[in-house]
């Protein structure tokens, strides 16, 4: 099993810190860094700014959202990252959801998420083996573009610029069934955004195909510490945004998540209660349990322990939020 350091997206400003950290990770032997963008900072020009300042460490984003960019314009930013980084570039894709794409974006969500998201891997694919002009009879990524609000006069292009690799590795972030066994088909890997090794047949039947060298890839957060509920508080934080505020009381994939492994009650108690405004209680209701047992959080020792649970099962590659040099010089000890 692979180490990865996921930065995510910058809060109020960028972290001064991240650079720092991307480099600790390089020179402790992790494969990967990994960027991300919700409604603030992009995804891209952060890993740039590391492509410069790095040589070896695996760059990738987890996730560039769809709807931010056409699939073309998409497959531009990775082409051009992969030629400047020396070949490191992965791409990882996400749909986001409902409140994101309409609310932030200003474009509908899609009817048919699995469609549009087949559409969108199927056009940057084919910009990526430039094999000829960008050909998609498509009903939401269409190239040439064949509405009838058009002019009409779109014409098959491919990119002048040759890729580094045909071969780019594409991610995508994917919670639903359906979704996570498409995944399966048309990605080279997934990046779960809950991963716990206790609870692995959750995703059994949506993962029965997999292939060989496919990247499964979750995100953890880790901290080395002594007390345990005080190292979840961050974890809990995370939770009680994504499942109260991070989609619609109705349409909110991330509680539907929390649900399926086995949190049901507990996941849409946390929903009223930010939805309410009473956020601070949200957080507060997001179960121990369940914010322990999809993070690497306590001891040396206590972590070595369920950090042996992670390698065991199919995971490849483990994307650790880890706010500190010391964290990281741990798990890179443990996982030798």
């Amino acid at each position: 099993m692979r180490l990865g350091l996921a930065l995510g997206y910058w809060g109020r400003g960028p972290d001064p810190g991240h650079l720092a950290l991307a480099q600790e990770a390089e020179r402790l032997g992790y494969d990967s860094v990994w960027t991300a963008e919700a409604w603030g900072s992009d995804a891209f020009t952060p890993l740039t700014w590391i492509a410069a300042h790095t040589s070896r460490i695996r760059l990738g984003t987890a996730v560039a959202q769809m709807a931010a960019r056409s699939p073309t314009a998409t497959a531009m930013h990775a082409l051009t990252l992969d030629h400047l980084s020396g070949g490191r570039m992965t791409l990882g894709l996400g749909l986001s959801g409902p409140q994101v794409v309409e609310g932030w974006y200003g474009r509908p969500f899609p009817t048919s998420p699995l469609t549009a998201t087949r559409e969108y891997v199927e056009v940057i694919r084919q910009v990526l083996r430039r094999e000829g002009p960008v050909e998609v009879r498509g009903r939401f990524h269409p190239h040439p573009y064949a509405g009838d609000d058009g002019a009409g006069l779109g014409k098959p292009l491919k990119p002048i610029t040759h890729p580094l690799r045909a071969d780019l590795p594409v991610l995508l972030g994917a919670e639903g069934p359906r979704n996570i066994e498409q995944t399966t088909r048309i990605a080279d890997g997934w990046l779960p955004l809950y991963w716990s090794p206790l609870r692995t047949d959750v995703y059994e039947a949506s993962l029965a195909g997999l292939r060989e060298g496919f990247t499964i890839a979750p995100m953890a957060r880790a901290k080395i510490c002594d007390d345990v509920a005080e190292g979840l508080l961050p974890v809990k934080a995370m939770l009680g945004f994504y499942i109260g505020g991070m989609g619609h009381a109705a349409r909110n994939f991330h509680a539907d998540l929390m649900a399926r492994m086995g949190y049901e009650k507990e996941a849409r108690r946390v929903q009223e209660l930010f939805l309410a405004g009473r956020k601070e209680e949200a957080v507060l209701a997001v179960p121990d349990a369940f914010a322990d047992e999809i993070s690497l959080v306590g001891p040396r020792a206590r972590v070595a322990e369920r950090l042996a649970a992670w390698r065991a099962g199919p995971v490849t590659d483990l994307l650790v939020l880890a706010p500190d040099p010391h964290t990281l010089r741990v798990l890179a000890e443990l996982n030798s």
